[in-house]
């Protein structure tokens, strides 16, 4: 299971005036060696509270650096603290690079890859855009990035540099809410319908293999939903939520007094590094709560079934999911969960993270 592990901050970029680039430099690279389109869980404390937040990779596989992007969210502590007090040298507490936000990449085939980004979405989406464009000669990509402004861009520079660099082979299409262009398309939010006119008008959806989507949730969904009803299957569509909102949520279901008090608790073991541990756990907390109440130090970052850190598979025993926003189809078929999610509906529950 990962660990944190303590890595140097060997540069610090802005790319906009509310977000950095962080540049590290992890002290067993080897375990470092990412994926493109993953993310890395990192750790502070703030005023005695331990918070823990994900950030995207942004780097991509052939640029000799591990980089993340970080923008500035009103009330974040973490981000705040990153854009306005973290400096070179400082150390930061990080977990291995984790996520399924990506797709196989084979050298020899020429794809075409459609990418849709929402404001700081952008950053694991520009990871697999350099990854692609330098390890798959053949393919293209193109990319619709929705901003509020000109100036809330994220990396515009690198997107308009790499453009240049691999000609032919990138589109770049800017989607801004305020700011007015010379194609009227090209100016609002990024909506379903807005979709169908770019598949209508700019976007043949019948030359694209595979779709990425990054953004806010509703973007996400209407994006989804438009590629789906175009012609594009579920196979074809990979999408990561870079933040959550809870309301709105599915809730647990309602459980009667009667059946509470008859079986309010499960006999739970989890497993972790090879050792497995037995507790009992009432059955209105998660997986994950129960697991770190009796001194499991389980993997975590979000709490809100988007990162995919507390990843565990079921082993024994009947668990409800009450969201998902991070485990493919078939990743539940075999008994995956999001342990922030999940809830012991048997008397008996086995989990393993180990696996």
């Amino acid at each position: 299971m990962a660990r944190f592990q303590s890595l140097s901050v060997t540069d610090i970029t802005k790319t906009i005036r509310d977000a950095v680039v962080v540049t590290l430099k992890p002290e067993n690279p080897e375990d470092f060696d990412f994926i493109q389109g993953q993310y890395l869980t990192f750790r502070r404390e703030f005023d005695g509270e331990e918070l823990r937040r994900s950030y995207s990779i942004c780097a991509g596989k052939d640029d000799g650096v591990l980089q993340v992007g970080i923008k500035k969210v009103d009330g974040g502590a973490f981000s705040t603290w990153a854009n306005e007090d973290l400096k070179i040298g400082d150390k930061l507490d990080a977990m291995p690079p984790m996520g399924s936000f990506h797709t196989p990449l084979d050298p020899a085939v020429g794809k075409h890859y459609l990418g849709f980004a929402g404001g700081s979405g952008i950053t694991p989406v520009l990871s697999i855009l350099r990854t692609v464009l330098s390890r798959e000669p053949s393919s293209r990509f193109t990319l619709v990035y929705a901003n509020r402004d000109v100036n809330s861009i994220m990396f515009r520079d690198e997107i308009e540099d790499l453009k240049n660099l691999y000609l032919g082979r990138v589109s770049i299409i800017h989607i801004l809410k305020q700011d007015a262009q010379d194609i009227d398309l090209f100016t609002g939010r990024v909506d379903a319908e807005k979709c169908g006119l770019l598949f209508k008008s700019w976007i043949n959806l019948e030359d694209i293999d595979t779709a990425l989507i990054c953004g806010p949730e509703p973007m996400m969904l209407a994006i989804a939903g438009s590629l789906k009803e175009h012609g594009l299957t579920d196979d074809q569509i990979k999408f990561e939520l870079f933040a959550s909102s809870q309301p709105g949520r599915a809730k647990r279901k309602a459980v009667s007094s009667a059946d509470a008090k008859a079986g309010a608790e499960s006999s739970a073991k989890v497993t972790l590094d090879g050792e497995s541990r037995t507790f009992m756990m009432p059955k209105d907390v998660s997986l994950l709560d129960a697991a770190i109440a009796n001194n499991v130090d389980a993997p975590f970052a979000c709490k809100a079934g988007v990162c995919s850190t507390c990843r565990a598979k079921v082993l024994e025993g009947e668990v409800e999911m009450v969201a998902n926003h991070a485990l493919e189809d078939y990743e539940v078929e075999r008994g995956y969960v999001l342990t922030c999610q999940c809830f012991p509906l048997s008397d008996n529950v086995v989990f393993d993270y180990d696996q």
